[in-house]
């Protein structure tokens, strides 16, 4: 008869046996592991990565917010939530007939590797269940019945997101599994398209999950979630400063779904004054919470933010709890919000989800009074502590810049200059190289450091212009304003470095011959050598800041909009526009406004595509008849590591052989689209093409000339007066 295993129980041997067993059933399934590896590696993969989700404000206003179905007179509901910096790391790729899935939790314990058959009663059984991978079996099924795919193997590697701490990790299984069949299969769903999808297959196993929890999908940035009735917006937010949290494990007990059916029992009409409340708080007074903790967070007023958090706590209390007192009483979580000892290291405070003695969380000063807060609450309270940062996307601080390529159609004069140093009057009135624009304008757009790719027998003339200053004899020709100049030449120069391309063998190879000076785990603008960007933003902002202004942590490349007439000069996009938090859009867009949309989830790259092949493949709904998008020659890229990685095997494909095809740059973007998320984004301004036909580069030069009449003349002459040459 079996009998629980005790050291009283259990001789030496016994357990000695008992600790052999387990440690073969750890070797056999690492063995599993490393042969799934194998397969995986004979496979075209997707890396892939989920983070879990905090709600900062506004729990319980989504249900909430879908009874306007029923009675209008409700207000929607809006919560803040956010991505977190710890989430599910995975490796996904195909498999013909099957759905295999294997896990690694946060304490290194292995699930599976475990089979299901792409089969959609197999798979619902399978969610039904509510086992460990019923989430992603629900995910599968809800794939199978609408789209064309096969099977899939999904190798959860890493985990640093721990189960059951108000941080949905179900939910950021359930985003997993949508954007593993998403990346591999290339279904070319947006992230709205994966976050539909794992709450669909979310809700196909037992969970009685919320609409906001899928929002894990945008990534480790916050999102507005609007909720009325059953439509939901979803706004990405900026982030000026990072939110150090703590969050709390309370050791107490709390049932959801006592809470829900509580306060539900208000919905939709109110009988009693006691349930007026709760409308009152999941309504206007979270809609103007929500709406000041957004102000906060765009300005970064982490103290404004706390008090917030406070805030909505109180209102919490006094209006919700009296519905369910056995549950939302709460003597743990109010425990640590009134700990005096905690204050002088928090902005403020909350409960997590749907309160009760679950989670609570500490909006923290800094990352070391969140150090502070866990130990008093550790060894103060008893209780158990997860740091958790939410922080702003990785700033770009580098560029790159090819200037290598040799113009055909500007020979000769390309022959001794390359289009990078031919020169231009800016708005300044200076007469400038073409390079040193770009460089200025990345540099005035905060970036400190500027890799300029360029050949070996044009690598002097661009040492002259960035690292050999004027001599003095020359510096005294020069009227004090060219003087001024100088100087900053020099200052900019400091932040650009030279890196030579032995051979043009096309964009790609230029950006690889980069790879050597360039963070490969930081973000990259790229700017094309051979373009000018002229803004026609109403405030002036430049082309790059618009582009790193619009950059929220998923790669983007500057758009324009271009006649059919001319798509077979440039790469070319189309896709979906990203209507996320908008009411209504017009049906047809025009030439731009703040009414319009502007970011857009890519689905196809095509490098100079014919008109007809633009006509049949890249239309994109809302744009006049014959109008594409096309590339403007900007880029941010987030895996630069990546990127230079399939780059890198790119050129080792292609060979040496002269007949080797030119490496370009568009197709490896197009494998990043696939992979890991491209989004396209129209900016305010013009591209100017000056490697181009010459009848492009004075285009140019007239363009530019007009932007002389706001320089005085006073200062025009000025240019000009310093001493003559007189000769050599």
């Amino acid at each position: 008869k079996a009998r629980p295993i005790t050291p009283h129980c259990v001789g030496a041997s016994c357990l000695s046996l008992c600790l052999c067993l387990r440690a073969r059933a750890i070797t056999m399934a690492f063995s599993a592991i490393e042969d799934l590896e194998e397969y995986m590696a004979s496979e075209r993969t997707v890396e892939l990565f989920v983070p879990g989700r905090i709600c900062l404000m506004g729990e319980h206003s989504d249900w909430a917010g879908s009874y306007r179905r029923f009675n209008s007179s409700l207000l929607p509901g809006m919560c803040l939530v956010s991505g977190t910096n710890q989430g599910l790391y995975a490796r996904a790729c195909r498999h013909p007939s099957k759905l295999i899935v294997t896990s690694i939790d946060q304490g290194g314990n292995v699930c599976g590797p475990t089979e299901f058959s792409m089969d959609p009663q197999a798979l619902l059984a399978a969610a039904a269940t509510g086992d460990h991978f019923s989430y992603v079996a629900g995910v599968a099924y809800q794939i199978l019945v609408r789209c064309h795919v096969s099977g899939l193997v999904l190798h959860n590697y890493k985990t640093d997101l721990p189960a059951r701490k108000g941080l949905s990790s179900s939910a950021a299984a359930c985003v997993l599994a949508a954007r593993a069949f998403n990346r591999v299969y290339d279904l070319k769903l947006t992230v709205r398209g994966e976050m539909d999808l794992g709450y669909h297959g979310e809700i196909t196993t037992p969970s009685q999950c919320g609409r906001m929890d899928q929002c894990c999908a945008f990534g480790p940035r916050p999102v507005l979630m609007t909720f009325d009735g059953d439509r939901l917006d979803c706004e990405e937010l900026s982030l000026k400063s990072t939110l150090h949290l703590v969050i709390v494990e309370l050791d107490g007990t709390k049932d959801t779904t006592v809470i829900l059916q509580r306060l539900t029992k208000c919905y939709p009409v109110p009988d009693d004054d006691a349930q007026r409340g709760v409308h009152e708080l999941l309504g206007a007074i979270n809609q103007r919470i929500v709406r000041a903790a957004m102000a906060a967070l765009d300005c970064g007023d982490m103290a404004a933010l706390g008090a917030l958090m406070d805030e909505a706590q109180e209102h919490f209390d006094r209006l919700a709890t009296p519905l369910c007192p056995s549950q939302l009483t709460a003597p743990n979580l109010h425990r640590v919000l009134r700990h005096e000892p905690l204050r002088k290291h928090i902005f403020g405070a909350k409960g997590v989800g749907s309160q009760g003695d679950g989670c609570a969380q500490l909006l923290c000063r800094s990352a070391t009074d969140a150090e502070a807060a866990m130990r008093i609450v550790e060894t103060e309270l008893g209780m158990r502590t997860m740091p958790l940062q939410i922080g702003a996307s990785r700033p770009v601080g580098q560029a790159v810049v090819p200037a290598a390529s040799f113009s055909a159609a500007s020979f000769p004069a390309s022959r001794t200059t390359p289009p990078a140093l031919f020169p231009l009057l800016d708005a300044d009135g200076i007469l400038k190289p073409a390079i040193l624009l770009l460089v200025e304008q990345a540099v005035d757009a905060g970036l400190a450091k500027v890799v300029i790719v360029v050949s070996p027998e044009h690598k002097g003339h661009f040492e002259a212009l960035f690292r050999r200053p004027p001599s003095p004899r020359e510096m005294a020709r020069l009227p004090p304003r060219l003087q001024r100049y100088a100087e900053k030449i020099r200052e900019v120069g400091a932040k650009v470095e030279l890196v030579e391309q032995q051979e043009q063998l096309g964009l790609g190879h230029a950006v690889l011959c980069a790879r050597a000076a360039l963070e490969e785990e930081a973000p990259t603008l790229l700017l094309l050598g051979d373009h000018l960007y002229t803004t026609a933003h109403p405030e002036g902002t430049s082309c790059v800041r618009q582009l790193l202004a619009a950059y929220t942590g998923t790669s983007v490349m500057a758009l324009q909009r271009t006649a059919e007439a001319h798509v077979h000069r440039y790469g070319c996009a189309t896709g979906k526009w990203d209507i996320s938090g908008k009411a209504s859009w017009p049906t047809r867009f025009g030439d731009g406004g703040d009414a319009e949309p502007r970011r857009v989830h890519l689905t196809m790259l095509v490098e100079k595509p014919t008109a007809e092949f633009a006509a049949t493949n890249l239309a994109v709904p809302g744009l006049p008849e014959g109008t594409y998008l096309s590339a403007f020659g900007l880029y941010i890229i987030t895996e630069t590591g990546a990127l230079l990685q399939w780059l890198a095997d790119a050129a080792d494909a292609r060979g040496a052989s002269p007949t080797a095809p030119p490496l370009q740059l568009t197709e490896a973007l197009d494998v990043l689209r696939a992979e890991s998320g491209l989004q396209g984004y129209l900016v305010d301004g013009t591209r100017f093409d000056i490697g181009g036909e010459p009848q492009a580069f004075l285009e140019t030069v007239n363009a530019l000339a007009p932007s002389l009449e706001s320089v005085s003349p006073s200062e025009v002459r000025g240019l000009s007066r310093g001493r003559s040459s007189g000769g050599a």
